[in-house]
């Protein structure tokens, strides 16, 4: 696992008995020994699942939990994510290395998973100011063929073929997200109850089933230190099977979106930093699957689909910060990207119809 962006001491809301912790780790973690304390930090990053660095002398691991609190009912569940990272780890996919699972409370509290601590990159702005224009054109290259290589993947072969239904994902995704909008719902924003209209009226009608990762953008993966190599993709938690082109767009989304409203690439002069545009990164994961280009009204409902689901996120981000559970003191402020993401959505709706 890796740094997001720093960590810090663990919120108050989130502490747990360590002393527990620990008599769970020597009946569970193979090689772990209690003669050392633990020290334990909060990763700053993240806003759903809390997110632990655990170090005790040369070793460091990662713990997620789920968060304390009311909870949406089919929200935060890290068994399915545990699950994944199994299956991904057996199949040679870049993922940390799992390495225990508990599901019981009254350890910490609430039910947990632990895996190993990466080492590396991870890069926030995707115009990738830190490298140079060669590396950030191959870290372009390799985060395509990375979700490539997964959604070539069978899940029947990788033991995933029970991990979510095969076939009508995105009309289940809209059912779904709309729910889960309206159970943390906290304003009325207008181009969401229009987007909920017209979304499930509009859905392609091409279905496959894959392996999708359902958050799959470039800080929630760890590069190699050096090299324009992904050691691990992070934060699976919307992970389940489903239409591979749905889960590409949403990856995709970020050519659309200015950094004000998400860490976005509209705007950048995307030429002058060797990164491709839209359309060129389009043909190369279709290259890369064997697959023929998408036709531009499937494409663009694809990814008006990703701005309703990525609202009903943060709507759901916004939801528990008021509640004060949230796990990241930025979540606030996440959730106020709702509104403006919304209407750049059904922007897009109404330039398609018109066209």
């Amino acid at each position: 696992m890796g740094n997001f962006d720093g960590t810090r001491e663990v919120a108050k809301e989130h502490q747990f008995s360590v002393e527990n912790l620990s008599n769970w780790l020597l009946k569970n973690l193979p090689g772990y020994q209690v003669d050392s304390p633990l020290d334990i930090k909060q990763f700053k990053g993240g806003q759903s699942n809390p997110t632990f660095l655990i170090s005790q002398k040369d070793r460091q691991f990662v713990m997620r939990r789920k968060p304390p609190g009311v909870l949406l009912p089919s929200a935060h569940a890290i068994d399915r994510e545990y699950k994944v990272i199994q299956a991904l780890h057996n199949a040679n996919f870049p993922v940390a290395e799992p390495l225990g699972y508990c599901s019981d409370s009254s350890v910490i509290g609430s039910d947990f998973y632990l895996m190993d601590f990466v080492k590396g990159r991870i890069f926030w702005d995707p115009t990738l100011p830190e490298v140079d224009s060669e590396e950030r054109k191959s870290i372009y290259a390799e985060m395509n063929r990375v979700i490539a290589l997964m959604h070539s993947l069978d899940p029947n072969k990788i033991g995933l073929g029970d991990y979510g239904k095969p076939g009508a994902y995105v009309s289940r995704q809209v059912e779904r997200w709309t729910k889960q909008y309206k159970a943390s719902e906290t304003e009325t924003i207008e181009a969401m109850d229009n987007l909920m209209a017209w979304l499930p009226r509009n859905i392609p009608a091409a279905d496959d089933t894959r392996l999708v990762h359902g958050d799959f953008r470039l800080d929630n993966m760890i590069f190699h230190p050096t090299k324009p190599e992904v050691l691990a993709v992070l934060d699976w938690e919307l992970s389940t099977l489903g239409h591979p082109l749905a889960d590409f767009a949403y990856h995709v989304m970020v050519w659309r979106l200015t950094p004000g409203v998400f860490r976005g690439l509209a705007g950048a002069d995307l030429k002058a930093l060797s990164i491709p545009n839209e359309a060129e990164y389009v043909r190369m994961y279709c290259k890369r699957l064997g697959i023929p280009e998408v036709s531009k009204n499937d494409w663009e409902f694809y990814i008006v689909f990703n701005m309703f689901r990525l609202v009903g996120i943060l709507q759901g981000v916004m939801a528990r910060a008021l509640q004060g559970n949230a796990s990241s003191d930025q979540a606030l402020a996440a959730g106020k990207r709702a509104r403006p993401l919304a209407e750049l959505a059904w922007n897009q709706v109404e330039k398609l119809t018109k066209s």
